[in-house]
């Protein structure tokens, strides 16, 4: 699969079948995912996987959209995407590098956890990025230690379905060129 067929294929995956996904296949598409770009390459995202009851009390941490929690049961794991805090975007001395400040550390959760999409994808695997879930609620039930802070949820397991993609802008629409 080239790189364009994985972005251009990859869809949100809300439906899975029961199979399990096996902890050696999430082992790969972490190393894979490991080489997504990060501010100054300070690597800061942090992948937890969770299975079973944790699964069930983490999809509990939904009211905020309880669609996603129905979504995180049925799939067979879900991945917590959490990032070590005060590095990315900061320089040795504690100051911000740009005026972006900590926002810099969202860029890289992103990127990391599509590069984690984009590999669990190409290993027929489907996933969905979620951002709506009670962080607080999510994080105590991860047991997250200080300096870790969760930014994103992905269910993950074989697809029950294929969506098509929606309509796309034209390029067009999405590109201008200055001289």
């Amino acid at each position: 699969m080239t790189a364009n067929e994985c972005i251009v294929g990859r869809r949100s995956i809300r439906s899975y079948t029961d199979q399990p996904v096996s902890h050696e296949l999430i082992e790969k598409i972490v190393a894979a995912a490991s080489y997504a770009p990060s501010w100054k390459n300070t690597q800061i995202t942090r992948y937890i996987a969770v299975e079973g009851e944790t699964k069930k009390a983490l999809a509990k941490c939904t009211s905020l959209y309880p669609g996603n929690g129905t979504i995180m049961e049925q799939a067979p794991m879900v991945i917590a995407v959490t990032v070590v805090t005060g590095r990315s975007g900061y320089e040795r001395d504690g100051s911000f590098s740009t005026p972006k400040g900590n926002g810099w550390q969202m860029y890289d959760a992103g990127v990391a956890s599509e590069a984690f999409c984009l590999a669990a994808y190409e290993q027929g695997l489907g996933t969905v990025i979620m951002g709506l879930f009670d962080e607080e609620e999510a994080a105590k039930v991860l047991g997250l230690p200080e300096g870790r802070e969760l930014v994103a949820l992905i269910p993950i397991g074989y697809p029950a379905e294929l969506p098509t993609a929606p309509k796309r802008k034209t390029v067009d629409e999405l590109l201008s060129f200055l001289t």
